[in-house]
């Protein structure tokens, strides 16, 4: 996903999207994922709420966006016949708009011919499944056998490739492998709706406020410009596209024309894919030679409090690295519990918050990350998940929210969206009752605050 999401194209709260969304930095996602049945097929979006910001892929909206406006409600419980007549409405009023970014009369036609609003995509935009899966449940389906074998495949099809867009952009191999990987299992499930009938539906439903009109018109853009044609517009239900899943305005401040056609092509062409990647995250601010971060091992009796330091400083304390290599010389880094102190512990980087731009959610980043250093021999994660513990449902999450926010913490409006302010507010609240500071929202923790209220 690279255009204003934190995914190019997708969402999460805790969360969450590559450059390919049309999100702000700071954005938020709040598309719904995909049927558990779907997980990592395309974009892998896993349940969390990825968030946006300039990335690309499955469309990734600003944290400021309002709620659906009420035309969208209406086609969620519409029946299967679009409203046409208001529809053609729509599509008049967009000329003007669209012509005046330098689309031609011949393309806004053939673009729109027989596009009609399709209810199943707004009732994508309410699909929410009652239950967050565990993130182990997750890891285990990003990197699962068969996404490393054909990863294995084609990151050595594309050696040469790999290695030309690293020394070019800086960005590790890996982490680009890895996102190829998360979003459309290396080019094989790009998605199957027409992406300018996919975004109409959403803008003529005022879906987002003006987010995805504003998708819309820079699609017709892309064809004018020759990119790519209308029956190559392939992409997500929300209008991310390519192999790395690009929202249309991400495509246009980051994709790359790698091999020199004239085209940025990221769906047919590999290089022009993986280049547009590297050079999204290069601009979100990758930092060449530092990693993503690793599994450690914590002494026992951790201070929890020593959350941030440099690699020195954790050695200092008896951090051990899982892998048994030493500390880098140099570096800052920070505790990443995902599964809370009693499950695997990492050490992650600023380059671990760029693999967030293009999905704001830390078990997506995660994914691209294990994914990627295990296709090139990584052993994966080796410490114990808490297999016993149960997943707080959304309304449990909403309710731990609220109730972290009637005891003056702050964690925005409460959404169940698991993100970076509530795991803020959970340690703050944990250090303040004397419990282990990991930042889980976890049914130990929602009994504590329910007790207390």
């Amino acid at each position: 996903m690279a255009a204003s999401r934190q995914h190019p194209g997708r969402w999460y709260s805790g969360k969450r999207h590559s450059g390919l969304h049309a999100g702000a930095a700071s954005a938020r996602s709040a598309l719904a994922v995909l049927a558990a049945s779907a997980l990592l097929a395309s974009c892998s979006s896993f349940n969390y709420w990825p968030g946006t910001v300039d990335n690309g892929t499955t469309a990734s909206i600003p944290a400021s966006s309002p709620r659906p406006a009420s035309p969208a409600m209406a086609y969620a419980q519409a029946s299967s016949e679009p409203d046409m007549t208001n529809f053609s409405a729509f599509i008049r009023d967009l000329w003007p708009e669209a012509a005046a970014r330098g689309v031609s009369r011949r393309t806004f036609d053939a673009a729109l011919a027989g596009v009609a609003p399709d209810p199943k995509i707004i009732a994508l935009t309410k699909k929410q499944s009652e239950f967050v899966k565990p993130v182990w449940e997750y890891l285990a389906s990003a990197t699962s056998a068969q996404r490393l074998e054909r990863g294995r495949e084609q990151t050595t099809k594309w050696r040469d490739t790999f290695a030309t867009v690293e020394s070019r952009f800086g960005v590790d191999r890996k982490v680009i492998a890895g996102v190829w990987g998360m979003e459309t299992n290396f080019g094989s499930t790009m998605g199957n709706y027409y992406v300018v009938e996919a975004l109409a539906t959403l803008a003529h439903a005022q879906y987002r406020g003006p987010f995805f009109r504003n998708e819309l018109v820079t699609a017709l853009t892309i064809l004018e410009e020759g990119h790519t044609t209308r029956d190559k517009m392939i992409g997500s239900w929300a209008g991310a596209m390519g192999q790395t899943q690009f929202m249309p305005t991400s495509f246009t401040r980051y994709a790359v024309d790698f091999t020199g056609d004239g085209r940025r092509d990221i769906w047919s062409s590999v290089p022009d894919a993986l280049a547009s990647t590297g050079n999204y995250l290069k601009e979100h601010g990758w930092v060449a030679g530092l990693p993503w971060g690793f599994e450690v091992k914590l002494p026992t009796g951790y201070d929890y409090r020593h959350r941030n330091g440099t690699f020195a400083s954790f050695a200092a304390t008896g951090v051990r690295r899982m892998d048994g290599r030493t500390m880098p010389a140099a570096g800052e880094a920070r505790i990443f519990l995902p599964a809370g102190a009693r499950g695997p512990a990492f050490l992650v980087t600023k380059n671990f918050d760029v693999i967030k731009r293009y999905n704001n959610s830390d078990a997506y980043a995660l994914g691209v990350a294990l994914l990627g250093d295990m296709i090139h021999g990584g052993a994966g994660v080796q410490a114990a998940w808490p297999l016993d513990e149960k997943p707080l449902s959304r309304d449990e999450r909403e309710d731990l929210q609220r109730y972290l926010a009637n005891l003056g913490f702050s964690v925005g409006e409460p959404d169940g969206r698991i993100g970076s302010q509530t795991r803020a507010a959970i340690t703050a609240y944990q250090e303040r009752k004397g419990l282990i500071p990991d930042g889980h929202p976890s049914q130990t923790l929602l009994t504590h605050l329910r007790r207390e209220l």
